[in-house]
């Protein structure tokens, strides 16, 4: 066959769970090389420069040196187009917002064919950097020209739109940290931590503790106001009125100056400060009626001072930020709308979309600014004097974090607000000269009180350190005890494995808890089948972890599909492997010998929690060597106890199912307990001793006693038909 120069991929497949590279989701992708087999990278021109030129990140790439700079030393001395390609896919995730940096690259059994792994955090971003980063190692390798600014730009967009916001993202760090597992539920912002009865839920800085009437009182400005002044909190004096004529009036009979904003509003749209005359108060209502859906306008009186934002969390204020205002220097030549563009907009730390901490600054297009403008007799295309300010806008820009300034009766006063509205997240805006005084000595006052806050200005603060937030939301959602973890047990095999997990279905309902299982045989909650067919899929695994009812859950696997998919789950308490498969069943994945197969296999045992147990077939002695990988405990199981291993873990004081006499056999260390005699159990059942032991040993390994051991297993029918009741 003749090959080209050139990169092709045979297959590419998203490995959703932990799989043979690693815990996290990657993107495998089969790379054909072609020609380019026989032209390592130091064979190949110019290579290097190009790519050093183009990725000059990359130094930050260890590679297998394990030092900076590595892989452009790999690179240097001469490495391959697959390996190469694997660096340049990470570098441009991390150039377009998507932080990685896990990859491996493998050769297979066909020559010129290699395996490539990379992480990442969402799929379809994933691929299209994977396409581009081909089309450019191309360039790099034909010396052709490439606009990587160019073919970034979709690859940023795609990561706006479909990967999680920054805030959400540090919520779900924060979970990480903690070792709280977390599952993106749709293409936003909404997020499950945790899995099955013990998760919790957040959209952003909204939680599945966030009430919706509160939320509704919260956009209801005078409502909030009403209740919140009638608890001794101090507010703005000032009323709702519908029309510009009822504006003035109120602004007249509260006092001026005075500030006008929507009934319904948020986040600072349609909000106008400091007004002194009637044109600029009718223009003002103007302005917030087409902000507020009910067209209804608050006026009130304008406090002085500063604009801040102070988050509450639970009953604890965790950070606080203050706002600035921006003025423009003139100078004889440049209109608003270039001085704008020159002398704030070039702020590093301004930009669109949520990566920004502050927003770019746009006078010809907001109506705040716009309305500014008019009242200092200027537009956007006006051009100021030399040496005249003008002032773009009085406030906002809250970015300067004030979190350790604030004063003991300040954050009384906050966290009294939110209680009283009812939010568990709430951004509490206040305006006051010193944040570090009580509001009652300057006059200062709480202006909103808003659900779902914006975090970004206390993660990212233009000014002062980052909070940490996030970890605050999950510290409010879970105890310092809790995981949000439920039992987990997987039971990778291709003998006897459906009938362990429903073995073990029974067994925990017996114990009291809701149980799902997804098996060869369909998925079960409760012992009650909802889904015939097989089951042993990804999908069918989350449906499982998703489900608020079950309080623990077992999982059907094997060799298959943790090549194609990867594992449901990233951590379990039990890992159940039976034996290692058959290689006609995975030579499509070029799988061709038992070293491939341990890789696949070892998966089950390698997710194991350090509190949990791998549970091994101690009759197959390459199932047995898993013993020496698993994280937590390890019990053995086999019909013969004298086995050689079983001997050898029992010697260590571990635990061993066997049969002996025709008793199933508990043993840990010297001490024995017979369980239960064979004969007690349905014919169907009796008739699968290796299942009935797995099954034994497992449950035993999650401390179920051996009364209801023993109850479950007689009243067990393994007969076909039968769900095991």
């Amino acid at each position: 066959m003749i090959k080209k120069k050139n990169i092709e991929f045979v297959r590419v497949t998203h490995l959703r769970g932990p799989n043979i590279w690693t815990y996290r989701p990657v993107i495998e992708a089969w790379v054909d090389i072609g020609e380019l087999e026989d032209c390592p990278s130091n064979t190949l021109p110019g290579l290097y420069e190009r790519l050093v030129a183009w990725l000059p990140g990359m130094i930050e790439h260890r590679c297998g040196v394990g030092e900076r700079g590595g892989f452009f030393e790999r690179l240097r001395e001469g490495t391959w187009a697959a390996h190469i390609l694997e660096h340049v896919v990470l570098e441009l995730q991390n150039l377009a917002g998507m932080r990685t940096g896990f990859g491996q690259t493998r050769s297979t059994s066909q020559r010129g064919v290699y395996k490539m792994a990379f992480r990442t955090r969402e799929e379809q971003v994933g691929r299209a950097c994977l396409e581009t980063g081909r089309a450019m190692l191309m360039a790099a390798i034909n010396d052709t020209a490439f606009d990587l600014e160019a073919a970034l730009a979709p690859l940023r967009d795609m990561v706006d739109s479909r990967c999680l916001g920054p805030s959400t993202a540090n919520i779900v760090d924060a979970a990480t940290e903690r070792r709280i597992p977390s599952l993106r539920m749709n293409d936003g912002n909404l997020v499950q931590l945790g899995h099955g009865a013990a998760q919790r839920r957040i959209w952003t800085a909204e939680t599945d503790r966030t009430s919706a009437i509160a939320e509704g009182i919260a956009s209801d400005k005078d409502l909030t106001k009403s209740l919140l002044k009638s608890c001794g909190v101090p507010v703005p004096e000032g009323s709702l009125v519908r029309s510009a004529e009822a504006a003035w009036e109120e602004a007249q009979d509260i006092g001026l100056p005075v500030v006008v904003k929507p009934y319904d509003g948020n986040h600072g749209r349609g909000v106008s400060l400091n007004l002194m005359t009637e044109s600029d108060v009718k223009a003002a209502y103007e302005l917030a009626a087409t902000q507020s859906d009910s067209s209804a306008v608050i006026v009130e009186s304008f406090i002085t001072g500063d604009e801040h934002r102070l988050l509450v969390v639970g009953n604890k204020l965790v950070a606080a930020a203050k706002g600035e205002s921006l003025w423009v220097d003139g100078d004889g030549m440049s209109t608003v709308l270039q001085l704008v563009n020159t002398q704030i907009n070039t702020d590093p730390r301004r930009g669109e979309g949520e990566d920004f901490p502050l927003g770019t600054v746009k006078p010809h297009e907001s109506g705040e600014i716009v309305l500014e403008l008019q009242r200092q007799g200027m537009t956007a295309d006006s051009v100021p004097q030399a040496g005249q300010k003008v002032l773009i806008q009085p406030n906002g820009n809250v970015a300067i974090d004030v979190t350790d300034d604030v004063h003991p009766s300040v954050a009384h006063a906050v966290l009294l607000a939110a209680r009283v509205v009812g939010l568990d997240i709430a951004g509490i805006d206040l305006v006051a000269r010193d944040i570090t005084r009580p509001l009652e000595e300057q006059r200062g006052a709480i202006i909103e009180v808003n659900a779902s806050p914006g975090l970004l200005a206390h993660i990212k603060p233009g000014v002062g350190k980052p909070r940490a937030v996030g970890a605050a939301i999950v510290d409010h959602l879970f105890e310092p005890q809790e995981t949000g973890r439920i039992p987990l047990i997987g039971v990778t095999g291709t003998r006897g494995a459906s009938l362990i997990v429903r073995m073990l279905c029974k067994l925990l309902n017996l114990s009291g808890l809701h149980t799902g299982a997804v098996c060869g045989e369909g998925m079960f909650l409760d012992q009650r089948r909802v889904v015939s067919g097989n089951c042993v899929n990804w999908d069918a695994g989350q449906r499982l972890l998703l489900n608020r009812t079950v309080q623990t859950a077992l999982f059907e696997s094997n060799p298959r599909m943790i090549l194609a998919e990867g594992l449901a789950y990233d951590r379990c308490q039990i890992g159940v492997v039976t034996d290692m498969g058959s290689l006609d069943d995975v030579r499509d994945f070029d799988i061709l010998d038992e070293i491939g197969l341990h890789k696949a296999v070892r998966s089950q045992v390698d997710v194991v929690l350090p509190t949990g147990a791998a549970v091994l077939n101690a009759a197959e002695p390459q199932v047995l060597e898993l013993a020496a990988l698993c994280d937590g405990g390890v019990t053995l199981y086999a019909q013969d106890g004298n086995l050689p291993g079983i001997v050898a873990h029992l010697a260590e004081g571990k635990r061993a199912a066997f049969v002996r006499g025709n008793h199933i056999v508990l043993a840990e260390g010297g001490i024995e307990t017979v369980l239960l005699c064979l004969d007690l159990l349905k014919p169907a059942t009796a008739g699968n001793v290796d299942s009935v032991l797995a099954a034994v040993a497992a449950a035993w390994s999650l401390d179920l006693s051996t009364d209801l051991i023993c109850a479950g297993l007689r009243t067990f029918d393994a007969a076909p038909g039968s769900i095991g009741n």
